[in-house]
């Protein structure tokens, strides 16, 4: 996966010697290769990771203080960019985006990061805050933006909670993505899967349903 459309980092300016990108994505490449092999969070160390990366842990030191801080960039390099939606209706672009997330799931290395997400969100609330800034609440907003629209437009009955229809389309296929079983990738998530979740939520909330 690329990394060059990943999100800045917020933490300032970098401490100690200049940064380089190619030894920076080497190490984030190796946390990734360790996640995607079932390598658990809480199981990573350091030392691991610059075995993997071929760089030393000063190396790896020198950018972040520690795996938790690491975790956060590896969170923010991993996510793809928020899809392209095509403006014909607002079912259309949710369908779009519901599928964005399943196609998420599908891909192995997304998919340990989400779980290694949520494992972690107790243990360490720095990742989980991250994750929320980085990934949810900006995709949350825009979701939001087509539900807003699909009012305006009459599509969606103007008595809804959006916050609550956001969950409802989202939510399906977000607990597939998480709880899916791991010895069949596709089984909860297969073809079809995101219309079928769109068009059902959307039974209950189109104008002229009680």
């Amino acid at each position: 996966m690329s990394l060059a459309g990943s999100r800045p980092r917020p933490d300032g300016p970098a401490r100690g010697r200049p940064r380089s990108e190619a030894v920076e994505r080497a190490i984030i490449e190796g946390v990734m290769k360790l996640l995607e092999d079932g390598v658990p969070l809480a199981e990573l160390s350091i030392e691991r990771v610059a075995r993997t990366a071929g760089v030393g842990k000063a190396t790896i030191y020198r950018r972040w203080s520690g795996k938790e801080e690491l975790f956060v960039d590896v969170i923010r390099a991993a996510e793809p960019p928020d899809p392209e939606l095509p403006g014909t209706s607002m079912r259309d672009d949710l369908v779009v985006l519901v599928e964005a997330l399943r196609r998420r799931g599908l891909v192995s290395r997304s998919s340990a990061i989400l779980h290694n997400v949520y494992a972690q969100m107790k243990s360490s609330p720095k990742i989980w805050v991250a994750y929320h800034a980085s990934v949810i609440a900006p995709r949350r907003v825009l979701v939001m933006d087509v539900l807003r629209r699909g009012q305006e437009s009459g599509e969606l009955r103007p008595d809804i909670d959006l916050e609550l229809a956001n969950d409802m389309f989202v939510g399906p296929m977000l607990l597939r993505s998480v709880l899916r079983p791991d010895t069949r990738p596709d089984a909860d998530l297969s073809e079809g899967l995101s219309e079928r979740i769109v068009d059902t939520v959307l039974e209950g909330l189109r104008p002229g349903t009680p």
